[in-house]
């Protein structure tokens, strides 16, 4: 009995540290992935040959974390895209699950919200647990190194989606800076504050 019971503990810590293992850590090389975009055109970060470096973000238009987000996201898009470092927005929600988040909705606002940025479509939801995103807003800023992909941040936009002008600190804004400057961002890593990314149960 007791040594069915240690097996039991160790096949449970075996499939949790699975599980924390899952996703992109600082300094993995990210793998480029294929998109649907709102225009129907297929995205990928290969597109974009003179890029320093890639803002991507797994959003959606249902979760209110994620819509208060969107014109922040348009700010820093309009910014960095033009020092090298583009946003790319995906949606990683089932529209079976969350219908508000199918790709006609999504082509419905990026055209009423005026994105400057991609918005794909994680069709199959194949691309999200790659990365590791868990939440909507969920940011993994990409370095480019060479022809490798670096993870170089992970975590969230700031540190108020309720109100942008009571923003103390801008985690996203202050990682992208240092990376311009040739440093490491400070943190390298925050937790992702949103709605839970919906799945087929």
């Amino acid at each position: 009995m007791k040594t069915t019971l240690v097996f039991i503990m160790m096949f449970v810590a075996f499939l949790n540290g699975l599980q924390a293992q899952s996703g992109y850590k600082i300094g993995d090389k990210a793998t480029d992935f294929k998109l649907k975009n709102v225009d129907n055109k297929m995205v990928s970060m290969s597109n974009y040959p003179d890029a320093k470096g890639f803002v991507i973000i797994f959003t959606c238009n249902h979760c209110p974390y994620a819509v208060a987000y969107e014109d922040r996201i348009i700010a820093l898009d309009k910014k960095y895209k033009a020092l090298g470092y583009p946003v790319i927005a995906i949606n990683p929600n089932d529209p079976a699950v969350q219908p508000a988040d199918s790709f006609e909705k999504m082509q419905e606002r990026s055209k009423d919200k005026g994105f400057t940025f991609p918005y794909l479509f994680d069709e199959g939801q194949k691309v999200y647990p790659v990365w590791g995103a868990t939440r909507t807003p969920h940011v993994f800023v990409v370095q480019k190194q060479g022809k490798e992909l670096v993870i170089s941040y992970i975590g969230t936009i700031d540190d108020n989606y309720q109100e942008p002008a009571e923003v103390k600190t801008t985690y996203l804004a202050n990682a992208l800076d240092a990376l311009l400057a040739g440093q490491k961002p400070n943190p390298e890593t925050t937790k992702a504050i949103g709605c839970s990314i919906k799945v087929k149960k």
